[in-house]
């Protein structure tokens, strides 16, 4: 019972100093002794499980049952290459289900929360599965609690455990307090804090007390593992597709049987025909290859940085027209650097190399903002937030040994900040005993709080001729693009409370500091304009500073594409709807404004993207169309509210993950469009040849084979396909817009109908090169297999050729590179010498019912299997150039 024991009693229980953490080889045994920190996941399922339930389908069901009736007929090889089929259908099911398994998987460990512990007497941030009892874990606004802790400091802590409490108010913790009765429940333990609970307010730090199934957490098996399950819309669309041309399918083949019940045919062979042509013509295999394609290109994704948390979000990035991106570390470099300093002294030029005098007034600045700051900086390694950072920095560069002052100060309690306060304040010990606070912020937040200023060494009442000199200052500062923060102090007690922290304080001074725009933005934000998408920048900066930035970075190009936070809350909802398109630059605005902003361009009809880091950034986060969180600086609230995690906090990565998502979809889209053209193929070729009398022209074995090769593995490598350079020179795709737009439905039924019609001639022809016609009655056997093989050749090498041309629907394949996608090259190759083999092969050739061809008939199936690839480059030559 942790709580029931004192900080003193729970740190010696578990050996270890706060001070300096677990060594590393301590961490190492320990981990070895208690295991990793995580949850059991549910019970996967096994290899077997997963190929059984790729049989449960009502197609497979259709075809056991005729697998049954050619078993009694004592059609042997029949029955067998039917069993085949299905297997390798299920077999391919398996592979694809587990390898799409495996890449949700990587991405959970990808964007698994992060712990910031103390070891070595370093503050690190370490993957959450590796913490071990004893660990020292520092908690910051945020944070997800990544174990269960007894905690050993808090300065106004605040956490909100509903997850194991119900309870969705925030707990005040307070690390001090120990309770006797073991019974004490969990929502009244105020010296713990448990796994998956947030950090919502002020600071603290607790050593692990438990981890993984020992947890609370743990205990209750509150378990979250829906990702393998989650149905994305465009799989539920592909789902809903696919039954509409089944039931349309199955109505077609049962119109056959009749049509060949009053036709007078063999029954038992039509119903093979009929149950094959249904199987041959549902596209069963789009939700896999759907699910194939998405799995591939979100590894692929993140590999570039960009961590799709939810499959749909690869959807909607192709419809993305705004991109609402933060300043800070996004479309800048997130390393802050001071360059300017201005005290009662004046301005100062902060540069390493040259070395100058450093007044008094400018080190007691640095020190304060130093004291003021929850950042760590290591041996090059930092934590925090980037600015604090840089005011790190900045005391090494004025020799300031933040060692020593971290020794002979303490901080005794503090007021956190708050985006609406634009403030944080500290109460501090120092060596000599006295007690102070210092508060840094924006300079006009504290020209609020101040009433005196520290000039010539000494205290005074503040003027307006001061706060003038400030706020001229803090202007040409963000002229420059400097970003700016003040501080100020002021002589406490150790009674001194969070709330009298900022009242009556000593103006001390102003730094000026710049985070460099990143170089690879400003072509990014072209290459977004290019494609219909426009950037729009989101700061805290003040105006000046904002548009100086936005304006180099082609942004905006004049002062009146910018507004201000406070300029927002004069309009309405109405108001910011008309005008929100005409601003690109917003500047001073809190975390609130950015839900008002969202609201207003999707209400507009656009489709946004949002990126934010913060606790209070996850509203609009949820908002947007696409919520992008920040990897590196982002908390793991906002990162849980995301759909989309940069591991690199890089705006460029946005533009790539759109880029991206539109290259998914339409591979997606040549994959279904290409299925479509092959099974209408299939069903105009059967239906006209029945219709009129003929015999069947394809049997079953031969349908399954076709549906088995020829339509699956190309359609899967037109899903891998590279990427269209040129798909960010096309405006975003409408997010309303079918597969069938822009003349691809058309393509499919104008290529199904010719691959027919094509091979309806073959059919013809394998009589007449014979002597025949396929109306003669008594045919030789022979014959009528000569013209199955012709057919059967044709519909696969049209098939597998016309796949080619899919694979842009404007371009020709020559500009888009006849072998650029191997993939295909290797699908096609593979079905051209599957088919000759199951030709060559005597044994293969009497199980599928062919007839050798002769030199003529080889011709007619590689002129014929070309003709539908040649008509479809046609097609784009005389329609296709105007869009």
């Amino acid at each position: 019972m942790w709580f029931t024991k004192s900080i003193e009693d729970t740190l010696k229980a578990l050996n270890v100093n706060p001070e300096t953490g677990l060594t590393s080889e301590e961490a190492i045994k320990r981990l070895k002794q208690f295991g990793p920190n995580r949850l059991e996941a549910k019970k996967k399922k096994t290899v077997l499980q997963i190929f059984i339930s790729q049989l449960n389908d009502w197609l497979i069901y259709v075809l056991f049952a005729a697998v049954i009736i050619t078993f009694l007929m004592g059609e042997y090889v029949d029955a067998a290459i039917i069993v085949l089929v299905i297997l390798i259908n299920a077999g391919i099911g398996v592979y694809q289900e587990l390898k799409a398994g495996k890449a949700i998987e990587a991405l959970m460990e990808l964007s698994s929360p992060k712990a910031l512990v103390k070891r070595d007497s370093h503050t690190k941030e370490i993957d959450s599965s590796e913490l071990v009892p004893g660990d020292i874990v520092i908690l910051e606004a945020g944070r997800i609690i990544p174990a269960d802790l007894r905690l050993i400091e808090t300065a106004n802590l605040q956490t909100e455990e509903s997850a194991l409490t119900g309870e969705s108010v925030p707990e005040h913790k307070k690390a001090e307090d120990v309770y006797e009765d073991p019974n004490t429940p969990i929502g009244d333990r105020e010296n713990q804090a448990f796994m998956t609970s947030v950090v919502t307010y002020g600071r603290g730090a607790g050593v692990v007390v438990e981890t993984g199934m020992k947890t609370e957490l743990g205990k209750i098996a509150h378990l979250i593992d829906n990702e393998e399950t989650t149905k994305t819309p465009l799989e539920k669309r592909l789902n809903d597709l696919g039954k509409m041309l089944g039931k349309i399918a199955v109505g077609i083949c049962v119109f056959i049987f009749v049509l060949s019940w009053f036709q007078g045919r063999d029954l038992a062979e039509m119903f093979l025909t009929a149950v094959s042509l249904a199987v041959a013509s549902i596209p069963e295999g789009l939700a896999a290859i759907v699910a194939v394609v998405l799995s591939i290109g979100v590894t692929s994704m993140s590999k570039k940085n960009a961590i799709i948390r939810r499959l749909p979000a690869v959807e909607t990035l192709g419809s993305v027209n705004v991109i609402c991106s933060d300043k800070t570390g996004t479309l800048t470099m997130n390393k802050m650097t001071v360059t300017q300093l201005f005290t009662s002294d004046g301005l100062i030029n902060v540069d390493d190399d040259q070395k100058v005098e450093i007044p008094n007034s400018a080190k007691m600045l640095a020190k304060g903002m130093i004291l003021c700051s929850d950042a760590t900086l290591e041996n090059g390694d930092s934590t925090g937030d980037p600015t604090e950072v840089a005011l790190l920095i900045l005391g090494d560069t004025m020799e300031i040994y933040r060692k020593d002052l971290s020794k002979n100060t303490r901080r005794i309690n503090e007021k956190a900040f708050d985006s609406d306060r634009k403030m944080m304040s500290v109460l501090v010990k120092e060596e000599d005993g006295d007690y102070k606070v210092f508060t840094k912020g924006a300079l006009g937040s504290l020209k609020k709080v101040c009433t005196k200023i520290f000039i010539d060494g000494e205290i005074r009442d503040i003027s307006d001729i001061d706060f003038e000199k400030f706020t001229n200052t803090a202007r040409k500062m963000s002229d420059n693009a400097l970003r700016t923060l003040a501080l100020a102090y002021k002589p406490a007690t150790k009674e001194t409370q969070p709330e009298e922290m900022e009242q009556d304080l000593v103006l001390l001074g102003l730094v000026g500091m710049m985070d460099p725009a990143r170089d690879e933005v400003k072509p990014s934000i072209a290459l977004a304009k290019n494609a219909g998408i426009r950037t729009v920048m989101i700061t805290g900066d003040h105006k000046n500073t904002a548009f100086a930035i936005a304006k180099d970075l082609d942004i905006a190009q004049n002062i009146n594409q910018v507004i201000t936070g406070p300029e927002l809350d004069e309009f309405s909802d109405e108001d910011l709807r008309r005008n929100v398109d005409q601003y690109l630059v917003y500047a001073r605005v809190s975390p609130e404004h950015k839900v008002k902003i969202v609201r207003a361009l999707k209400a507009n009809g656009n489709i946004v993207s949002m990126t934010g880091d913060g606790v209070n950034d996850a509203p609009s986060l949820n908002a947007a169309d696409i919520g992008v969180a920040m990897g590196i600086t982002g908390t793991d609230v906002a990162k849980g509210a995301a759909d989309m995690i940069l591991t690199d906090d890089n705006f460029s990565t946005i533009v790539k993950a759109i880029e991206q998502g539109r290259n998914i979809y339409s591979n997606i889209k040549k994959s279904v469009i290409f299925l479509l053209t092959c099974n209408l193929g299939e069903v105009v070729l059967m239906v006209i040849a029945l219709l009129i009398g003929w015999a069947s022209p394809l049997i079953a074995t031969q349908l399954l084979w076709i549906n088995l090769i020829t339509d699956s593995l190309p359609a899967i490598a037109l899903g891998m396909d590279n990427g269209d350079p040129d798909v960010m020179n096309e405006k975003p795709r409408n997010p309303k817009e079918n597969f069938f737009s822009n003349g691809a439905g058309l393509q499919a039924v104008l290529g199904g109908l010719f691959i027919g019609l094509i091979c309806f001639f073959a059919f013809w022809y394998g009589y007449y090169e014979m002597g025949y016609s396929p109306s003669d009655k008594n045919v030789p056997e022979e014959v009528v297999n000569n013209a199955r093989t012709l057919a059967f050749m044709v519909l696969v090498f049209a098939q597998l050729f016309y796949s080619l041309g899919l694979r842009n629907m404007k371009k020709s394949i020559f500009e888009v590179g006849l072998f650029s996608n191997k993939y295909l090259i290797g699908a096609i190759v593979l079905g051209i010498l599957l088919q000759v083999l199951v030709l060559f092969v005597p044994v293969l050739r009497d199980a599928f019912k062919l007839h050798m061809l002769d030199q003529k008939g080889w011709m007619m199936a590689a002129v014929l299997g070309l003709l539908p690839l040649a008509a479809h480059e046609l097609y784009k030559v005389l329609f296709m150039w105007k869009k």
